[in-house]
């Protein structure tokens, strides 16, 4: 029996990654327990994504690439929402290639909270939830596609993404003791910022300036952010000289994960992403799925 087969048959029988790992351990795997359990987790995912293993997934990326890192032209950009791997929809990224091929998008920024750290949280965490280790490999994993997708991409830095620079902090740490995002995702061309602008368009996640919908005003700079999982639209304000606006993206989560029941008897997360063309000047909103939210719920917020 090959080792796909043990873990699926492991799996089945409601072993958790971890436990998993040190079977395979015991079998004399040679490989570590942190690697191990990572490999659990990319098979249970490929056993709970309807067949699609990550091959497949890869080959569709394939189709879309290559990205293109120097710009020439206009810059076409694709604003990705808060993920918060491992608890990412799991057709998100279909839809994110969609929307990068329709609108051959030549820039990539992910808006923040692209991890959830939910094990690390400052409120509390769910006691039947993922360990610390386990949570982080299946966030590496989810995130794995992502960066083969879009290897060049800028990164705001979400709350739940600083969950652990925080506690570090709080326990006294210095930072050269900690790894970078980049080291430890595996995404060396992932650059990792609180804010950035290009092309007078501010990108941020949201956490620290607010809702861009309001921000963008109160600052008197076009402003794109996420953050607010139920919140997505456009505005526009009109100015002496020029037009500026707010572009709230919405987010690629999943409503039913655990991580995610702080939400639950509010509003629904709405998903989609958002795309700045023409350098910048004009913004536009695509909805991969709107759920229990109405069309009539998502003007309001324009």
């Amino acid at each position: 029996m090959t080792k796909q087969k043990r873990v699926s048959k492991w799996i089945e029988q409601g072993l958790n990654n971890t436990e998993i790992a040190q079977c395979l351990l015991d079998e004399g795997d040679p490989l570590s327990l942190r690697t191990l359990r990572r490999y659990a987790a990319e098979v249970r995912k490929e056993l709970s994504n309807d067949g699609e293993t990550y091959e497949d997934t890869m080959e569709k990326i394939s189709e879309y690439r290559p990205f293109i890192p120097h710009i020439e032209g206009e810059e076409r950009v694709l604003v990705i929402g808060d993920l918060h791997a491992p608890f990412t929809h799991k057709d998100y990224l279909k839809f994110l290639l969609s929307v990068y091929k329709k609108y051959q998008c030549n820039r990539v920024i992910f808006i923040g909270d692209i991890l959830d750290n939910h094990y690390s949280s400052y409120h509390e965490s769910d006691p039947d939830g993922y360990g610390a280790g386990e949570e982080l490999d299946r966030a590496i994993s989810v995130l794995k596609p992502y960066i083969e997708a879009f290897p060049i991409a800028d990164v705001c830095i979400g709350n739940h993404d600083r969950n652990i620079m925080r506690k570090a902090f709080s326990s006294g740490i210095p930072k050269a003791w900690i790894k970078g995002f980049s080291d430890v995702l595996g995404a060396p061309d992932w650059n990792f910022v609180d804010s950035i602008i290009y092309n007078g368009v501010r990108y941020s996640h949201g956490d620290k300036t607010g809702r861009a919908l309001t921000s963008y005003k109160r600052d008197l700079i076009s402003t794109v952010s996420g953050h607010f999982h139920s919140t997505m639209g456009l505005d526009y304000h009109v100015g002496l000289n020029h037009r500026i606006f707010g572009l709230q993206v919405g987010c690629g989560v999943d409503d039913t994960s655990y991580a995610l029941s702080y939400g639950a008897g509010s509003k629904k997360s709405i998903l989609g992403c958002g795309v700045v063309l023409d350098n910048g000047t004009l913004p536009i909103l695509e909805t991969m799925r709107l759920g229990n939210i109405t069309t009539d719920e998502v003007r309001k917020h324009y």
